[in-house]
């Protein structure tokens, strides 16, 4: 019975300790697109929008591969990167949304 309960408390710290590392990561991930944004825009506006306009049109190119009917054949290699991005900015969008760390 002890045994049970120390493997329970185990697993809970260790989910726990998963969930602040990856809302702290969000968060840092939030904070440092904020500054090199700021950056940018005071160097050129012009490239910052550009990068932007780039980065939300692979973005979208990733959500449109990740979401779309499968289809037979391999998929391309920048498909699947562009996948993947989209899938890791969606979990860091869902954990930073409740970042308080504002």
């Amino acid at each position: 019975m002890i045994s049970g309960v120390g493997a329970f408390l185990k697993e809970l710290l260790g989910e726990l300790a998963g969930e602040v590392v990856l809302t702290v990561v969000a968060c840092l991930a939030v904070v440092g697109l904020a500054l090199a944004f700021v950056w940018g825009w005071e160097r050129s506006s012009l490239a910052t929008g550009g990068v932007g306009g780039a980065l939300l049109a692979f973005l979208g190119y990733g959500g449109w591969e990740l979401l779309r009917p499968a289809r037979p054949g391999r998929r391309g290699r920048l498909a699947g990167v562009a996948a993947a991005t989209f899938a890791v900015a969606a979990l860091f969008i869902a954990y930073a949304w409740s970042c308080t760390c504002s």
